[in-house]
């Protein structure tokens, strides 16, 4: 099925991945708008040969069914609530919320049932996840104990817009980066967060001062697995990739490790390593995801099997914003 799309609110170059995908399959993209489409919108209209628009409305009126988005954060909810009046189906860039209003109109929205709510849940698109997902439902690690996730980033903060760096615009470090972590945590384990404690940290900048740039957070889920997740923006400029993402989970019967953007003493494509109880350390050969984040929200769309659902997506929500609202904020430098 080919479907008509459109790009309302343009800020961050992750919109450029829905494009992309939605282009190659043979979706139309019939233009793109940002009320200030400086920051980004006007280069990928030209890149892609995409009508830039100057009116939001020419896009509400127009024959697209689906928008993606990658505005700033906090107006995302309401690009959200106008597709439901305007029955256009939705991809965002992450993060969907910034705080608890967000996360209730949010509900609102899905409850209403009118239209589907996607989030570019890239980590779901990675080989290793994959594959560790399925040698989990296999039992292949036993009774999972434990999941550590530590994920550094790259600031580079003279390319950032200055809203990246407000609490009110942005959400966050936890709500920013741990949105993923906490959807990968439900879709490994199947369980639920039950308790969560969390330490925001602030080092640098002080010219922004709601801006963390350190976070750690420990969950305990339903099932009884315990979680760890870090987080910062403090990858060195010339590191390899935009962070040495590294995801560790210890079962009865062994332990795994990924390597989400490589080891450059190995190499820079993702890894997947395991040991375990019964055999030595080992390479794992990496399986196909069967479908993208991108093809699996089409998929939901036209009413076909599918894995993300709106429940997968609010509980992540919920999940983050629970862990930012009970975070003990540590100073310092005199920050």
């Amino acid at each position: 099925m080919i479907h008509d799309f459109a790009i309302v609110g343009c800020q961050h170059s992750h919109i450029s991945m829905f494009i992309e995908a939605m282009l190659k399959a043979g979706h139309k993209c019939v233009g793109i708008y940002d009320c200030d489409p400086h920051v980004l919108a006007a280069s990928l209209a030209e890149k892609y040969n995409i009508p830039l628009v100057q009116d939001a409305d020419e896009i509400w009126n127009s024959s697209a069914t689906i928008i993606g988005s990658s505005a700033i954060n906090d107006e995302k909810i309401g690009i959200i609530e106008a597709c439901c009046e305007y029955g256009k189906h939705i991809m965002l860039d992450k993060p969907i919320i910034t705080n608890r209003d967000g996360l209730n109109r949010l509900e609102a929205v899905m409850n209403r049932e009118r239209i589907q709510i996607g989030l570019m849940l890239t980590s779901r698109d990675k080989r290793s996840l994959y594959t560790l997902k399925q040698m989990i439902n296999a039992g292949e690690l036993g009774t999972l104990l434990s999941i550590t996730m530590r994920k550094p980033h790259m600031l580079n903060p003279n390319s950032r817009q200055p809203w990246h760096f407000s609490k009110l615009q942005n959400g966050g470090i936890i709500m920013d980066l741990f949105i993923h972590d906490f959807d990968i945590l439900g879709w490994l384990t199947g369980q639920e967060v039950a308790s969560t404690s969390a330490v925001l940290a602030k080092t640098i900048l002080p010219e922004y001062p709601d801006f963390y740039d350190v976070a750690a957070v420990q969950t305990i889920l339903s099932g009884g697995v315990v979680a760890q997740l870090y987080a910062d923006w403090h990858t060195p400029e010339k590191c390899w990739s935009y962070g040495d993402l590294r995801i560790f989970v210890t079962g009865t019967l062994g332990s795994a490790e990924i390597r989400l953007t490589g080891d450059p003493s190995v190499g820079q494509e993702e890894f997947l390593f395991t040991v375990m109880h019964a055999r030595p350390f080992a390479k794992i050969p990496l399986r196909s995801v069967p479908s993208t984040v991108t093809e699996d929200f089409l998929h939901r769309i036209e009413g076909r099997p599918h894995e993300i659902t709106h429940h997968d997506l609010l509980a992540a929500c919920r999940a983050a914003v629970e862990a930012d609202e009970c975070a003990v904020i540590v100073r310092n430098n005199g920050m």
